[in-house]
């Protein structure tokens, strides 16, 4: 896809993560450019006993989930089909340049695809789009059967129909944040829908969905 191959800096950049951890780039290494010079690899360790921090992890879940968030869903462009995954983790990251941020699990299935891809599209989702959530929070399916959607204009990633807001994005950089990856895209292009956004965002605290209500 013409789309995606303008950012080939950005997919090299996930190319090199997945090397960094042993996963197969075969679908992402013609894009890669050959003058870009390979990223150090991360050091990583297991975590010793000795070094964990005193926390219950049930404690731990209960306590950040006092903090609100909205909802998203993270899509891209794959050869095999779209892939896409709820995303609850997403933030604005910078304003100039214009950069944007998610969490994922590095145990994700999805996101080995996103990173081949090397771009992505987040959907911020609407008060009234939670069942679309949770079509996209389970593992395995086809998680687009029966949902609209159509091409971001700059990468070519799924921009689901009826979202308040979108953002394409080009991958830009992966860290490592413990049992997560930290994953960082430069923004493409962006947009809004003032209808859909009119019933106010998707919320998530406490393990349940809500609304904005001023």
């Amino acid at each position: 896809m013409e789309s995606m191959m303008g950012h080939a800096g950005m997919a090299a950049t996930a190319v090199r993560y997945l090397r960094s951890v042993g996963a197969p780039t075969t679908a992402a290494a013609p894009s890669a450019a050959p003058s870009t010079a390979p990223l150090p690899r991360p050091a990583l360790r297991a975590v010793r006993d000795g070094e964990r921090a005193p926390v219950d992890p049930g404690e731990f879940r209960a306590v950040l989930g006092h903090f609100a968030s909205g909802v998203t869903v993270i899509t891209a462009p794959c050869e095999d089909g779209p892939a896409g995954f709820a995303c609850q983790s997403f933030a604005s990251l910078s304003l100039d340049p214009p950069l944007v941020t998610f969490m994922v699990a590095r145990t994700s299935t999805t996101w080995p695809r996103i990173a081949r891809a090397g771009v992505f599209c987040v959907n911020v989702l609407g008060a009234e789009q939670g069942e679309l959530c949770r079509g996209f929070a389970v593992s395995g399916g086809d998680k687009f059967a029966g949902v609209p959607y159509v091409s971001a204009p700059v990468t070519g990633s799924p921009r689901l129909t009826d979202v308040p807001a979108w953002v394409d994005c080009a991958i830009q950089a992966v860290h490592t944040g413990g049992d997560h990856l930290i994953v960082v895209g430069r923004v493409e292009a962006l947009g809004s829908d003032p209808a859909a956004a009119e019933g106010g965002p998707l919320l998530f605290h406490r393990g349940a969905f809500g609304r904005f209500s001023a």
